[in-house]
């Protein structure tokens, strides 16, 4: 169920997805946006040669057909059709049982949260649909309220600040609550950085921990199970 609206939550959390909430969820993302740019676009590509962690879909997309020698102009003109059509194949093809693939920790400090009535929210570079497939195979839908995807924003900056200003326009926050970002990777440090929260990295993901204490977030986790909740609060 939705967290009720009890008035301005004590704290904001925001989520990143892959690495962070899920890891090792199967190929069948990336091969809904492969299949997606065969339908549309007519040309077979792939993405192993593309560094996708911390990456927004629709870069990913854009990167493929531009290495297959798509022009600039007709990829933002098929750009919404690839997406469209991305989510719908990942729609039919994501597992039915994510759970096993659900990060250490998660699911008690989501729990832990919704008891202390925090507002959580998801921050991703999926697109919304398959972020939210993935959410709700993995179980863990009934913890968030809502969501800013890749297909929101340019960057994943963008979708942080379209985030807090959601929350905000809802008075589901107050001006000066507490805002956190946890994610996996770089970008979602910076992410956290430009908009001026606290970053929590969590090295559940492909990038190592050294790698992410280079990036200087605010608190670096081996993972969510130990997360102390007065970094969140105060």
């Amino acid at each position: 169920m939705p967290q009720p609206n009890t008035g301005p939550a004590p704290a904001l959390v925001l989520f990143d997805i892959d690495g962070t909430l899920v890891r090792r969820a199967g190929p069948h993302h990336r091969e809904a946006l492969i299949e997606a740019v065969r339908r549309i676009a007519g040309v077979q590509t792939t993405t192993d040669h593309i560094p996708v962690q911390g990456m927004l879909d629709g870069d990913i997309l854009a990167w493929m057909l531009k290495d297959a020698g798509v022009p600039a102009p007709r990829i933002r003109e098929w750009m919404p059709k690839l997406t469209r059509r991305a989510q719908w194949i990942y729609s039919r093809r994501c597992p039915t049982d994510l759970t096993g693939k659900v990060c250490p920790g998660v699911v008690g400090l989501l729990q832990t949260l919704r008891l202390r009535r925090l507002l959580t929210g998801i921050v991703s570079g999926n697109l919304t649909q398959i972020g939210w497939k993935k959410i709700e195979r993995a179980g863990l839908k009934q913890f968030f309220r809502y969501g800013c995807f890749a297909d929101r924003g340019r960057t994943r900056s963008e979708l942080v600040k379209l985030a807090i200003a959601e929350a905000r326009a809802n008075a589901w926050i107050a001006r000066r609550t507490p805002i956190a970002l946890i994610g996996d990777h770089p970008n979602d440090i910076e992410a956290a950085r430009r908009n001026n929260v606290r970053s929590i990295a969590v090295a559940t993901g492909v990038v190592g921990k050294d790698e992410l204490a280079a990036h200087k977030p605010d608190l670096l986790l081996d993972d969510l199970r130990n997360l102390p909740m007065e970094f969140i609060t105060a």
